[in-house]
């Protein structure tokens, strides 16, 4: 398996590892998605792996349904670029931009006090509210 990844994802993944308990939640099939996993997560940061069958098929989407998780709702963020796998539960949603190869990319680095924020609060959707609206 070969990836290319997007620019500051080793400390982002590090930095996450080390504020949050983190699952990788992916519509993607496990043959392909462990395998990219095992290289992008150096330091464990992903506690455990959820993949397309742990979605819910809906109006032709996969959605990943944040309630599988047995965890409070008010401390769930899901990172995703796709708004449809997140449908089920927008407020939880911190939406990045897609990425293919532009290696000048900060995102994932700009975020990251923004994560070290979150992760002081109990309930995340009023600051989750307030980065929506800037």
């Amino acid at each position: 398996v070969y990836v290319l990844k997007r620019p500051h994802v080793d400390e982002f993944l590090q930095r996450m590892g080390e504020l949050f308990e983190c699952v990788l939640f992916t519509a993607s099939l496990a043959k392909y998605a462990d395998p990219v996993a095992d290289l992008l997560d150096k330091w464990g940061a992903f506690r455990a792996r959820l993949f397309r069958e742990s979605c819910v098929f809906h109006r032709g989407n996969y959605v990943k349904d944040l309630s599988r998780l047995g965890r409070d709702l008010r401390r769930i963020i899901i990172v995703d670029n796709s708004p449809a796998s997140y449908i089920f539960h927008p407020d939880n949603a911190v939406p990045v931009a897609s990425w293919f190869d532009n290696m000048a990319d900060t995102e994932l680095l700009d975020l990251l006090p923004f994560f070290e924020r979150l992760s002081k609060v109990d309930d995340i959707y009023t600051v989750l509210k307030k980065h929506r609206t800037n």
